[in-house]
């Protein structure tokens, strides 16, 4: 915890960015409970829908401020030092997210503990409910600490050697264990393809830091185009592979056009109309497709900030005050979230969902702004 953040040392645009992400996460965790809402704000696990754009745009923002701080630290701080505090805040994340997740399944008397054993335990614990954004940060950061503060082209290497190790393995038997069990957020190798957003945003710092003056909006702009067609084209790769026969999404192939347009899945936020697998966008198998194209869009999405708080002078103060406390958002949304939701039922009108939502969403800006005010922010 940190009661002090130098105004001048923070960077408006990404936390403008990061207010936005913590605010889309507030919205589509809550409302997507509700049966009236439009399915594009809602987790489907068989295409990208707007509410799966958020979870991508953390890591991005998290790679971003990732690669500034240990720049700066190894410079100030020495090599150990500086590692030994990534090694700290990392563990410090899962340990966090194992208690607001908690563990699968459990017992009842001793007896069931003894008969499940400690292989029994780590077996049956980690398999799903641990595996979520804050233990998946944690993992991701580990994961792509050896190089976090190597040049473009490593960075761009070891992006792309995880995915396709990611890939590899979902093919091997990944993929089907992961929609079978079902796995949340990619499940325990999900960081092999969170590595791509949140590298994306270290390499995004880097265009940012060697144009200061003058931030590279367009070249931006154009880097996230390019990976959401990436993504978009990986997903299509959909159409002359073997469907995963999972008993969600299509569960046969819909006479589809002639001509070019033969060779292309549905666009991302729209409904898919054949079979899935493991080249789908999904955010349940953590997907090499949905991530490469989440990262795209985190970058565009991340562009257009640059263009109104750094190129221009914008800056929104509800955004601010969820940008730079992002970690006391997250926590204190899922305490009024199950505080509100009993008795907001997932047959409500329309009406009632939005307002509901109106309702958790002051709650949770009075006490992250209480914060903000008495300068506390949450930090690891």
């Amino acid at each position: 915890m940190a009661a002090n953040v130098s105004e001048d040392s923070r960077i408006v645009s990404l936390d403008q960015f990061r207010g936005y992400t913590v605010l889309g996460m507030f919205f589509v965790n809550f409302v997507g409970h509700f049966q009236a809402i439009p399915a594009i704000f809602k987790h489907h696990n068989t295409y990208c829908s707007y509410a799966d754009t958020i979870m991508p745009q953390f890591f991005f923002a998290v790679g971003f401020a990732y690669r500034i701080t240990l720049v700066r630290r190894l410079q100030t701080a020495g090599l150990a030092a500086t590692y030994f505090r990534v090694l700290k805040r990392s563990l410090g994340l899962i340990l966090l997210g194992a208690v607001i997740y908690h563990l699968d399944g459990g017992v009842k008397a001793w007896s069931e503990l003894r008969e499940l054993g400690l292989r029994g335990f780590f077996v049956q614990a980690f398999q799903r409910n641990l595996f979520q954004t804050l233990v998946h940060i944690g993992v991701t950061s580990l994961w792509v600490m050896p190089v976090i503060a190597s040049g473009p082209a490593v960075r761009i290497g070891f992006l792309c050697g995880s995915g396709v190790l990611h890939l590899l393995l979902s093919h091997w038997f990944y993929y089907d264990w992961v929609m079978r069990r079902p796995g949340i957020d990619g499940g325990p190798l999900g960081f092999l393809t969170w590595t791509v957003p949140l590298l994306v945003g270290s390499l995004a710092q880097d265009a940012m830091a060697a144009h200061k003056d003058r931030p590279p909006v367009a070249r931006l702009f154009v880097a996230g185009a390019i990976l959401m067609a990436i993504g978009y084209a990986l997903a299509c790769v959909n159409l002359v592979t073997p469907p995963a026969k999972l008993p969600i999404g299509p569960q046969a192939a819909t006479p589809g056009t002639s001509g070019p347009l033969a060779w292309l899945v549905e666009p991302p936020f729209v409904p898919p109309t054949q079979p899935i697998n493991l080249w789908t966008m999904s955010q349940r198998a953590g997907s090499i497709s949905y991530l490469t194209f989440g990262a795209g869009f985190s970058l565009a999405v991340y562009t257009l900030f640059v263009l109104a708080c750094d190129v221009g002078r914008l800056s929104v103060g509800i955004l601010r005050t969820f940008g730079t406390n992002a970690l006391a958002g997250y926590v204190i949304h899922d305490l009024v979230n199950d505080a509100i939701k009993p008795y907001a039922p997932k047959d409500s009108p329309l009406w009632f969902g939005l307002a509901a939502f109106v309702l958790f969403l002051g709650i949770c800006y009075v006490f992250v702004r209480y914060l903000e005010k008495n300068r506390i922010f949450l930090r690891l």
